[in-house]
């Protein structure tokens, strides 16, 4: 697990995967509740048309409530990643970016979801937006919550 919100934004950050991407982790709260990525076209991460390459759009925030919640729930819970869907809104060769946040309802449903050991399948929309803030695509994440039963 990693120590510290800074920890993992070192690691993610020089991540091969993200590097070869162009995918840049600007900010992570120290209460693991906000986590801010950025997507920069480049030469060497573009598609056939010039635009952003649809998967690095999707990389760029699949594993990001997985890796908030872990800390979040601690070791009493399972938390893994279960489906997504992507759905792109427009293409363009902007700068894109996305904020993840983790409500304090977020982690209440949770908890209250899986209090008697059931697994929680919570669905989360993230919003990928350019520089002027128009919407680039919309992910939809379904994460697999389950509270540890202790023997």
């Amino acid at each position: 697990m990693f120590k510290s919100p800074r920890q993992l934004k070192f690691l993610l950050n020089i991540y091969p995967p993200y590097i070869g991407a162009g995918i840049k982790i600007s900010y992570i709260s120290d209460d693991w509740r906000e986590l801010r990525v950025s997507l920069s076209r480049r030469w060497y991460n573009r598609n056939a048309v010039g635009t952003h390459y649809g998967g690095s759009l999707y990389s760029m925030v699949d594993p990001h409530y997985m890796l908030m919640l872990l800390p979040l729930l601690g070791k009493d819970y399972y938390v893994w990643d279960k489906s997504a869907d992507i759905d792109f809104i427009k293409a363009t060769k902007k700068k894109v970016s996305a904020t993840i946040i983790i409500t304090d309802k977020m982690l209440e449903d949770i908890k209250k979801h899986t209090e008697g050991g059931e697994k929680y399948l919570p669905e989360y929309t993230i919003d990928i937006v350019d520089e002027d803030h128009e919407l680039i695509a919309r992910v939809n994440k379904t994460i697999y919550i389950k509270k540890k039963v202790k023997r």
